[in-house]
């Protein structure tokens, strides 16, 4: 059986809607191995203070993109092969899938609209204990870590302190922030934790808009693998 007239229009408009998705699968793929290699957050999130790893959730949330964006490609490609060989049975394959993988957007992007502050308030919590550390004024190890980690901190965010930083703090900032030479510049003089806010902020954006566009060429591809499917089933034998 082969389709004919518009049915046929629909098959090779599916046949482009299935590349395309591949194409995002890799797309997808790919930011989250930028995410994944990031300096900024790599640094961050390979601190270690008094025997604790820095929060990985943000870790967790990027290796279950890597996930998605393999299993996008799969799919992609199945679908791809089952328009061009009319095949209802791999269509039928590669709509179970889309619906799967829709619906794990959907709990996903549920998940992270409920959890979008938990990575930020994480290492926020995180910098705050170190930071209570470096202030005290008794010289010990543990001082000294909690020093070096919020090094890395500054050095990496281009920030300094929290914005409300007491006296305990201004005494150690010159060595605690090395790149702020000059007290009044507003780029160093940043509070960090609005820098931590913002750079994960920026990076749930991109994440969110993939996720946006991805979850219409879904829709689409739902939409004309069933009228692709009911076609090739109503389609006269030769």
């Amino acid at each position: 059986m082969a389709v004919t007239g518009c049915s046929q229009c629909i098959k090779y408009m599916l046949f482009f809607l299935n590349f395309i998705f591949w194409l995002a699968g890799g797309v997808i793929l790919g930011v989250a191995l930028w995410l994944r290699h990031d300096s900024q957050t790599s640094n961050l999130l390979m601190l270690q203070f008094e025997g604790n790893q820095a929060p990985g959730t943000f870790h967790i949330s990027v290796y279950v993109l890597i996930a998605i964006g393999a299993v996008m490609m799969f799919v992609g490609f199945l679908g791809c092969y089952g328009a061009i060989q009319e095949s209802q049975c791999l269509l039928g394959t590669f709509f179970t899938c889309l619906v799967i993988l829709f619906a794990c957007e959907v709990a996903a992007g549920i998940w992270g609209f409920i959890n979008r502050d938990t990575i930020s308030t994480e290492l926020i919590n995180f910098y705050d204990a170190a930071y209570i550390k470096a202030v005290d004024p008794v010289d010990t190890t543990s001082r000294q870590a909690a020093s070096k980690v919020l090094e890395v901190f500054h050095d990496t965010l281009e920030c300094c302190g929290k914005g409300d930083d007491n006296q305990l703090f201004t005494a150690v900032q010159s060595s605690l922030c090395p790149k702020k030479t000059i007290p009044v510049d507003p780029l160093i003089s940043q509070s960090c934790h609005t820098k931590l806010r913002d750079l994960f902020t920026e990076k749930l954006h991109v994440i969110g808009l993939a996720a946006l566009v991805i979850a219409v060429i879904m829709v689409f591809e739902m939409i004309f693998t069933m009228v692709l499917c009911c076609a090739i089933r109503n389609a006269p034998a030769y």
